[in-house]
C-alpha cells in the first residue's frame, strides 16, 4: 500500500517538474507608438503601416516554440498609457501592467519618423520581475514598403530572442 502511495507521489513530482521545466516564456507586446516628425506627420497610410507592426512582431515570435504571446487590449493598453510616450518611458509603469497579464517580457516600442525616406525602430524590452528595460535596440528602416517592414521586424525578433535566450539560461 505504501509503495503504491509513494509511487503515486513520484509521478505526480515528476509530472509537475516536466510542466515546470518545459513552461513557455510569456511575452507581451504593445502597440508601437508613432512619433512622425516630419512635415506632413501622421499620414493615413503611416498610421496604418505602424499599426501593422504590433502584430507583425507577435506574429514572429509565435512561430519560436519557446514564446507564449500575452495578448492585452487595445483599451487597457490606452488606459495605462497616461500620454504618449509614457509608457515607453516609464518601464516599471510597463513591467506592472504586464504583470497583470502573468508576462515574464514586455515589449514597448515607437516607430520614430524623422524623414520621408527612413525610419526607426525604438524597442524595449523589459524584464517584468525586475521592473526594468534589459536591452533596447534601435533598428533603422530605409524606405517604407511592406518588406521593410517586414525585414525589420524579422530582424527586431533575432536580437530579442537572443537577449531572452542569455538573460534566461545565462
Amino acid at each position: 500500500m505504501n509503495i503504491i502511495k509513494l509511487s503515486g507521489f513520484l509521478f505526480i513530482v515528476s509530472m509537475l517538474s516536466t510542466t515546470i521545466a518545459h513552461a513557455r516564456t510569456r511575452i507581451a507586446v504593445l502597440n508601437f507608438e508613432l512619433n512622425d516628425i516630419t512635415s506632413l506627420p501622421n499620414t493615413a497610410t503611416e498610421l496604418k503601416r505602424t499599426a501593422s507592426m504590433a502584430p507583425l512582431l507577435s506574429e514572429t515570435l509565435s512561430q519560436i516554440d519557446d514564446y507564449e504571446l500575452v495578448p492585452i487590449d487595445n483599451n487597457t493598453q490606452k488606459s495605462s498609457n497616461a500620454s504618449f510616450g509614457y509608457l515607453f518611458h516609464f518601464h516599471d509603469l510597463a513591467a506592472q501592467l504586464g504583470q497583470k497579464y502573468a508576462a515574464d517580457w514586455i515589449i514597448v516600442s515607437q516607430h520614430s519618423k524623422p524623414s520621408f525616406l527612413f525610419s526607426y525602430l525604438w524597442v524595449y524590452l523589459i524584464d517584468v520581475k525586475k521592473q526594468k528595460a534589459i536591452a533596447r535596440y534601435d533598428i533603422e528602416l530605409k524606405g517604407n514598403h511592406d518588406s521593410v517592414t517586414k525585414h525589420a521586424i524579422a530582424a527586431l525578433t533575432k536580437k530579442l530572442h537572443l537577449t531572452i535566450n542569455k538573460t534566461s539560461h545565462p
